[in-house]
């Protein structure tokens, strides 16, 4: 088991990770999430043993890891650009660690076959890493630093510099096979969607400290503060009423059987409010903007003239009225207890 306790770094003035407590336990999955800056990829590093703690105590089990060099700590690492060797082959890069650990030959090439039908690869082993695709290499770097089966494995951003379809489908991939191969790792990533795919919990980070720790849907659904609710994807807040389950607030009731009874506030993501010939939510469309899956709208509403954010199937023409309906699937309760 992992354990962080009051771990602070720092370069010179600059505080980048502040007081942080983390726990890993064996065989969990652990997402460090937040924005661009935040300090998760330090904090990743002191755990490595990369960047010296000012203060606080780096554990695995009973044993402070301060004295402890980054190669003896049997951890595996993965980078977001992979740091494979380009003059071996995909066999001579996963089989790196257990060369260094001198396995016999047939055990290596038994290992480094069984890793590669694990990561989607089998009968790669011959061919040259530069070859391969960017999400083929982040799978061949992956094999590698489970190879030596790492009683923790730390992943930094290692989906990012895939294109958006290519990291959703290596996400659930990667969900996989961390629990195919009962790994206990901590992820860095800066997108919900991936850290909700993989852990099972996210830690939300902002300005160099954990603000909320618990299982994904929990952190989805009760962000922490408004802060934490914008970075997750919330736009509007709205004060509401609940009673029985049930939200009330300007736009209507809706369904919110995960809030407690009470004055709460609601983060509307823009899945909140979706297109319905039968809503009871009326306005003006502002404007109509293509996504991926979906179409954006921009929505001015009659009775309080608020912008808010609104999701259509098909295209609308702007200046055309509207009807919208609240969907739960959309909604945070913001700073609401478990």
């Amino acid at each position: 088991m992992l354990s962080v306790t009051e771990v602070t770094v720092r370069y010179g003035s600059l505080t980048a990770v502040s007081d942080i407590d983390l726990a890993v336990a064996d065989g969990e999955v652990v997402a460090l999430l937040g924005p661009s800056g935040c300090g998760k990829s330090t904090l990743l590093r002191a755990i490595a043993g990369l960047e010296p703690p000012a203060r606080g105590v780096v554990r695995w089990d009973d044993t402070d890891l301060a004295a402890v060099p980054v190669h003896r700590r049997g951890f595996g690492l993965v980078f977001q650009d992979g740091q494979l060797f380009p003059h071996r082959d995909v066999a001579g890069n996963v089989a790196f660690g257990l060369r260094m650990r001198h396995m016999p030959t047939a055990d290596r090439r038994t290992r480094v076959a069984e890793l590669l039908e694990l990561v989607g690869l089998g009968g790669y082993e011959h061919r040259r890493v530069t070859e391969l695709s960017g999400g083929e290499q982040q799978r061949v770097a992956l094999a590698r630093a489970l190879a030596p089966r790492p009683r923790l494995l730390l992943l930094d951003e290692p989906l990012s510099a895939l294109d958006r379809a290519l990291r959703e489908q290596l996400a659930m991939d990667l969900a996989g096979v961390l629990r195919v191969a009962d790994a206990t790792a901590l992820v860095v990533t800066h997108d919900h969607d991936e850290a909700f795919t993989l852990a099972d919990r996210v830690a939300v980070m902002r300005a160099g400290a954990v603000v909320q720790t618990g299982p994904p849907d929990e952190v989805w659904r009760r962000p922490a503060d408004e802060d934490t609710a914008r970075f997750l994807g919330c736009g509007t807040f709205l004060p509401a009423e609940v009673r029985d389950g049930v939200a009330t607030c300007e736009l209507g009731s809706v369904a919110v059987p995960w809030a407690a009874a009470g004055r709460v506030t609601l983060g509307l993501r823009p899945t909140a409010l979706r297109l319905d010939e039968d809503g009871t939510v009326t306005g003006k469309l502002i404007r109509s903007v293509h996504r991926r899956d979906h179409v954006r709208l921009q929505v001015r509403l009659d009775d309080t003239d608020r912008l808010v954010d609104a999701v259509a199937g098909i295209a609308e023409t702007p200046g055309d009225r509207v009807r919208l309906r609240l969907d739960p699937d959309g909604l945070a309760v913001v700073g609401a207890a478990p």
